[in-house]
């Protein structure tokens, strides 16, 4: 038998594996916590000056400045205001580039050395630096820190979302992988929670790092993934840990026994790597196409998140409604993207389209509104609706790129689309500023954007119901192919036999 009827077998979604992504799930509250910090960390309170005259240089400037919110952050520490404020941006900014490295890196070392070892390096090495973060004597140790928390954040994670994937059949991965994100949601409404109660900002990011501590002693007796080991031609290996997951399941009558897998890398043979991705024609692009989705998604979802700390009202309240209101986004892309009418590509292109259309409608508001109509409609109540849509785009993206690539190349294609969705990311805590142009410039960008990546969408294949590739020679089987191309085969055969 092949893995997906050994996971049939053992259990598809036993009592073990729900043991095992209920804990992988769950790490994305640390995940987000990190990816969240600098809202909080780099936040800039109201100020004053105790002087009426307002001193030239920064240096006097900041010996007149009296804070007057009850919270401290880099800002109020290393007093990153006026010509310094761009300091905060990009700390946020350098978390970002660390994410598009750890994606570059972690995807094909993970590949090629196995998902546990690599998952289990991050979430160390990310714990660490975290820790450095909350301990920094100034602003370059502190932005240095940020960079490694991101390299090693974002490559663990994106190996965390690969494992939530491949412990489980098939059949799950819709709804491991939009846990996994509904998850993340709840992470940043959490750390506002944190953050209301937490208001000195060394001892929040101390907190907002400890549970990386509980969930690496977790992980250390986590199994590798059976997939990885049978797209490695590890058969042997990958029967035990199925073996011991039909064990835990308490199925312990059962016997797996694998055969070889085709395509399978061997001793003196190249290792399969991200050059694969622009090697073959398919995967190429498809790649293309994902890329640039990835980094729609991710301008989008990070440019609305770090905008809810500019926007009026009560900051962590903001903060907190920019996760919750992700919460409803998830049932809708379990119910959509298995019905056969709409499936993955039908319904990330409805969410990114719904999205960009929510954005751009914010400059045709008018500016003054009676208070009921403007009590629902207005600039916050519509980037909230975009909030949403992408978040779901986002979710549905993961899932849909996992199906798209084979085992043996999976993470590598998760990586480089990660590493485009990082641009995005790097880009996106600087697009609010584009409001001193015109109010209505971001959201125009963020707008464009989602619709632009939207009709894009559409020309990659649905993987609905379909069966799942284990090796790049499995993508040029009938199994694989569209069904153009079947049917083309079906017509030149009929040709040929009435000839």
């Amino acid at each position: 038998m092949d893995v997906d009827a050994a996971m049939l077998s053992v259990g598809e979604f036993g009592r073990y594996q729900k043991q095992l992504i209920v804990s992988l799930v769950l790490l994305q509250i640390y995940v987000a916590c990190q990816s969240m910090l600098i809202v909080l960390v780099g936040a800039q309170p109201e100020y004053r000056l105790n002087t009426p005259q307002v001193p030239s240089t920064h240096e006097e400037f900041v010996k007149h400045v009296i804070f007057e919110e009850d919270f401290t952050s880099i800002a109020t520490e290393w007093y990153l205001i006026r010509q310094e404020a761009y300091k905060v941006n990009l700390a946020g900014s350098l978390f970002f580039v660390g994410l598009l490295i750890g994606n570059i890196l972690f995807g094909p070392l993970s590949d090629r050395f196995g998902r546990k070892p690599i998952f289990l390096a991050g979430l160390f090495l990310d714990v660490v630096f975290g820790f450095i973060t909350a301990l920094a004597p100034n602003y370059e140790v502190f932005a240095v820190t940020r960079l490694l928390v991101g390299l090693v954040n974002g490559g663990m994670s994106l190996v965390a979302f690969v494992l939530t994937q491949e412990f489980v059949g098939k059949s799950y991965w819709a709804l491991t992988g939009s846990l996994t994100n509904l998850v993340f949601a709840v992470g940043i409404a959490a750390f506002s929670v944190i953050g209301y109660y937490i208001r000195d900002w060394r001892a929040l990011a101390a907190v907002a790092n400890c549970p990386g501590v509980v969930f690496f002693l977790l992980f250390i007796t986590i199994p590798e993934s059976p997939r990885w080991l049978y797209s490695h031609g590890r058969t042997e290996e990958a029967e035990e840990v199925l073996q011991y997951i039909a064990h835990r399941n308490g199925n312990e009558m059962i016997f797996v026994q694998l055969k070889p897998c085709a395509g399978t890398t061997k001793i003196g043979q190249s290792v399969h790597g991200v050059m694969d991705l622009v090697r073959y024609p398919t995967l190429r692009w498809r790649t293309a196409i994902l890329m640039y989705v990835w980094y729609v998604c991710s301008l989008v979802y990070y440019g609305l998140t770090l905008n809810a700390g500019e926007l009026k009202g009560n900051r962590y309240l903001n903060i907190a409604l920019y996760g919750l209101v992700e919460v409803p986004a998830f049932p809708l892309c379990l119910y959509f993207i298995d019905k056969s009418w709409s499936g993955r590509r039908k319904t990330m292109t409805a969410f990114l389209l719904f999205a960009g259309v929510a954005c751009i409608s914010t400059m045709f508001l008018p500016r003054h509104l009676d208070f009921d109509l403007g009590f629902l409609l207005n600039v916050t109540s519509l980037a909230l609706c975009g909030k949403l849509a992408v978040s779901a785009a986002f979710n549905i993206v993961y899932v849909f790129t996992a199906e798209l690539y084979p085992t043996v190349i999976r993470n590598a294609g998760l990586g480089i689309c990660s590493m485009s969705c990082r641009v995005g990311g790097i880009l996106a805590p600087f697009v609010p500023s584009l409001r001193y142009l015109n109010p209505s410039m971001p959201f125009i960008v963020f707008g464009i954007a989602g619709m632009s990546g939207g009709f894009l969408g559409l020309l990659l294949p649905e993987t609905l119901n379909k069966p799942i590739a284990e090796s790049i020679e499995d993508l040029h089987t009938p199994a694989y192919q569209r069904l153009e191309d079947k049917r083309k085969k079906g017509v030149g055969s009929q040709e040929s036999t009435q000839s």
